[in-house]
């Protein structure tokens, strides 16, 4: 840059810093839209045309960077706790699938007469008397069934290692869960 260049928009500095106090009626702003200016004037330096008059180009800058931020702050909703920010994000959605995935595998891994049980009760909202009308089984049988796929579930989904992966590790898990229920009965 030369030195003539730089001279030339250190002494336009005060003026700069007046018009855009002028303008925005904030000394911080002014000063950040002043810098700015003097950047891009910088930057683009080689589409300065010697001979014409600096200060009409630095202002001609000043004024466009100046409603090119109004533009974009029209569009900004003040949010300084960030909570409209916070309304506009959305939990990824793959957690919860995955989350479902895992517990559909597990429910595949408990016995048949469990999870028959189990979606009765739990899903299509059946009462004990009549899941156990529908299964021809003793009410006291579905309610342990129920019991003993839920801690099952409970033990696949959050305390087995990954039962998807390492089947033999997670049927270890029930047989414990198994032989823990037995003893506690």
């Amino acid at each position: 840059m030369s030195t003539g260049f730089k001279q030339s928009l250190t002494e336009a500095i005060p003026m700069l810093r007046a018009f855009a106090r002028a303008l925005s009626g904030n000394q911080d702003r002014a000063d950040d839209l002043v810098q700015e200016t003097l950047v891009k004037a910088i930057a683009h330096r080689d589409k300065f045309r010697a001979g014409t008059n600096l200060h009409a180009w630095l202002v001609t800058i000043l004024r466009n960077q100046y409603y090119s931020e109004g533009r974009r702050r029209r569009r900004e909703v003040p949010d300084p706790d960030g909570i409209h920010a916070g309304r506009l994000t959305d939990a990824p959605r793959h957690d919860g699938a995955m989350a479902m995935q895992d517990f559909l595998c597990a429910l595949q891994c408990l016995p048949c007469d469990h999870r028959e049980a189990l979606l009765l009760i739990g899903v299509s909202d059946f009462s004990y008397e009549e899941a156990a009308k529908v299964l021809g089984a003793p009410v006291g049988t579905i309610k342990s069934r129920v019991s003993r796929a839920r801690a099952r579930l409970e033990v696949l989904v959050n305390g087995s290692p990954d039962f998807r992966r390492d089947p033999a590790a997670a049927l270890q898990s029930l047989e414990q869960l198994d032989r823990a229920l037995s003893l506690s009965a």
